[in-house]
């Protein structure tokens, strides 16, 4: 089971952070990542980071605004870092995870297998 928290109203320019607690089984192994929907939108890839840390991929529409990271003491927890936010960036943000995801599919929703709940992320002009 995976719970995203940490959503809100902000302003243009503002930041959030986005959680994600996993439990009931061993994320720890698993790819962990956030997509993101906006109404009338498909759901769309923002970041994903593997299990050891050392390999992290970001959409290029939040590089370099966005950070994922993976809590070092508790690998189960992620968080979504979230700077300099854009009106487009309003969404309901999902955090996901999956197994054996090849590099050439990480931004693909159906190749993760558990998803968590969405958190609401409303940014204003």
């Amino acid at each position: 089971q995976l719970q995203a928290s940490g959503g809100g109203l902000v302003q243009a320019g503002g930041s959030l952070r986005l959680s994600c607690a996993a439990s009931g089984r061993t994320f720890t192994v698993y790819t962990m990542g956030w997509f993101r929907q906006a109404p009338g939108k498909v759901r769309e890839f923002v970041a994903t980071i593997r299990r050891s840390g050392d390999s992290i991929y970001y959409a290029d529409s939040v590089k370099g605004r966005f950070t994922i990271s993976r809590d070092s003491a508790n690998k189960n927890t992620v968080y979504l870092q979230m700077n300099n936010l854009k009106p487009e960036d309003t969404a309901v943000y999902f955090c996901a995870a999956g197994s054996g995801i090849i590099a050439s599919s990480i931004s693909t929703a159906t190749r993760y297998d558990y998803w968590g709940q969405g958190t609401q992320v409303t940014v204003s002009s």
